[in-house]
């Protein structure tokens, strides 16, 4: 199949932006997909029209809170919406970011994200899906959500991951003309190496002139599991730099 035509649904957001740039850089035909184009794949507005000619679509729209059931309902509508719509109009497939682990989800946000492949991966239209680890913007996110100089961090093992590392990735799979193996794993991209949650963040908080404390995280859905390295990525995961640290260097 020749692709000449690919839609991005969550253009704007923190993963979409790196996406679009990638498919920009190969000189792709691109439809990004937002609310700020015009696009919502909620609602289903301009939907069909965005659609129209798009042989792939490239799924990063993501819920902005952690609350289960909230982004639950989100990723079921956008997975509906996303498949009907592609089918309509003669959408070859779908390729969607997910993260590592999400099958031992039992709560939280990553439980939503179970629920969101199993959606898409019941729909019509073929699906491929990449897990990822937590990206590096996900520490100034933790950040950013308590007040003062004092910071709280679950110290966790994580695998951290550069977005635009797992731009290329997805990108990369949604391209790619063959088809998977029947049976093979679902693709996985992580950061070069295990990485300290807590320790990475204090290396921002550094920067920032706050404090970071790390905590065992056991008000965390799933805390107990993510201790044991159940978020970790497996033997088949593609690691890929930069490091924490080093793509920090790179930040104004």
């Amino acid at each position: 199949m020749s692709i000449t035509r690919i839609a991005v649904a969550g253009a704007t957001g923190r993963l979409g932006r790196h996406v679009v740039d990638v498919l920009t850089e190969r000189r792709r035909r691109i439809v990004p997909m937002s609310r700020a184009t015009g696009v919502d794949v909620i609602t289903g507005a301009g939907l069909a029209e965005a659609l129209a000619g798009v042989d792939v679509i490239i799924d990063v729209a993501s819920w902005h809170a952690s609350e289960q059931e909230a982004a639950t309902e989100f990723f079921r509508t956008s997975a509906r919406n996303l498949h009907e719509y592609g089918q309509k109009a003669g959408v070859a497939r779908i390729a969607a970011a997910s993260i590592i682990g999400v099958g031992k989800a039992t709560a939280g946000f990553l439980a939503a994200k179970k629920a969101h492949e199993e959606l898409l991966l019941s729909g019509p239209l073929p699906v491929r899906i990449l897990r990822a680890a937590q990206f590096h913007e996900f520490v100034g996110q933790l950040l950013d959500w308590q007040q003062g100089d004092v910071a709280y961090v679950p110290a966790l093992p994580t695998q951290l991951v550069a977005c635009r590392t797992v731009a290329e990735e997805l990108v990369d799979l949604a391209l790619d003309p063959g088809e998977p193996a029947p049976g093979a794993p679902i693709p996985e991209i992580a950061g070069p190496r295990k990485e300290i949650l807590a320790e990475a963040a204090a290396l921002l908080g550094a920067r920032r002139g706050v404090k970071v404390t790390g905590v065992d995280g056991s008000g965390m859905p799933d805390a107990e599991i993510a201790a044991e390295g159940g978020f970790l990525p497996g033997p088949h995961a593609k690691l890929a730099g930069p490091t924490f640290q080093e793509w920090l260097g790179t930040q104004p």
